[in-house]
């Protein structure tokens, strides 16, 4: 089934509309936060700082009205890394942790161009490594910590799965990546053809991936450094356990795929699904839509079957 007619108008012509994200991007911020406002009370959350150094990051930790398993989501959002916070993804956690029964930690994290490649990459990785390392303010294990980001966000835990391994200061058991940015091209050279395919009707566009990339980049040369692009890795041994959502309509969707399937050559246990009549950043969409509650019942299928196996690694 395919998006309808009248939807399909409504994306092109939003797409059209796309602002010039180099010089507005302060707007774009300002009306996220106008379209995903958070409504505190609704929610059972409590917000804290995690210290790292000499600065300390801010969390929000959500809780499930019904709590049914012991694992914590550790989630970093989306936007390109150039928009986003955890205030405008308070609904989308707050829903997760409802479906999944689990608890929910989101992560602050400075964003480009005021903070360019590697902010984000070590502020995610300290909040991971003060987690993986020591949970006990949460009464948890470190075992019982995934990785979890959508975009941008999934970009991060790709990327902070690998500089685990590489640092070898904590080690990341499952992750969980919702159409992740994995590849640096996404011109109309790219070798993926979703970014042509999709890259011009489907609110994310092909040149605004382009226009945060360069709001992101620090440096010419850190457009092939993995820790940027982690397709770009020459070695994927040693990664996590891993669930790998893409949407059918994204320009992201073969790049994200395509990571899934070098993770398998590596040694790795993949599990992909490719969400039908989906576009990126449905997950942020309330948890009626049918996309949304079928990619929550993936994370919840994940969950319970890698709880299981490592109940019997034990």
């Amino acid at each position: 089934m395919a998006i309808n007619k009248v939807t399909m108008a409504a994306l092109k012509a939003m797409s059209y509309a796309d602002i010039d994200i180099k010089k507005n991007y302060k707007l774009e911020r300002q009306l996220q936060n106008i379209i995903h406002p958070a409504i505190k009370p609704l929610y059972h959350m409590e917000d804290y700082e995690l210290p790292a150094g000499d600065y300390r990051i801010p969390i929000r930790i959500f809780t499930p009205t019904e709590q049914t398993g012991s694992e914590i989501l550790l989630f970093f959002h989306g936007g390109g890394w150039v928009t986003g916070n955890i205030d405008n993804y308070t609904a989308t956690c707050a829903g997760l942790s409802d479906s999944t029964g689990r608890r929910v930690i989101s992560v602050e994290y400075g964003l480009a161009p005021e903070h360019p490649f590697p902010h984000a990459v070590n502020e995610c990785y300290q909040a991971a490594r003060r987690l993986f390392t020591d949970c006990t303010f949460l009464d948890e294990k470190p075992e019982e910590v995934i990785l979890i980001g959508d975009s941008a966000g999934g970009n991060l835990c790709a990327v902070i799965s690998l500089m685990a391994r590489d640092k070898k200061e904590f080690s990341v058991g499952r992750q969980i990546l919702i159409y992740p940015s994995t590849y640096n091209d996404h011109s109309e050279s790219s070798p993926f053809p979703s970014v042509r395919e999709n890259g011009k009707n489907y609110l994310l566009t092909s040149k605004r991936i382009c226009d945060y990339m360069d709001l992101y980049i620090r440096d010419p040369a850190d457009w092939n450094n993995p820790y940027f692009a982690p397709l770009l890795a020459g070695d994927l041994s040693g990664q996590p356990k891993t669930l790998l959502i893409t949407a059918e309509y994204d320009p992201l969707r073969d790049e994200g795929e395509a990571y899934g399937e070098k993770l398998k050559e590596f040694g790795t246990m993949v599990t992909m699904h490719r969400i039908p009549d989906a576009i990126h950043g449905f997950f942020s969409l309330p948890v009626k839509f049918e996309q949304v509650k079928y990619c929550h019942k993936l994370i919840k299928t994940f969950l319970s079957e890698t709880e299981g196996e490592h109940r019997n690694e034990e």
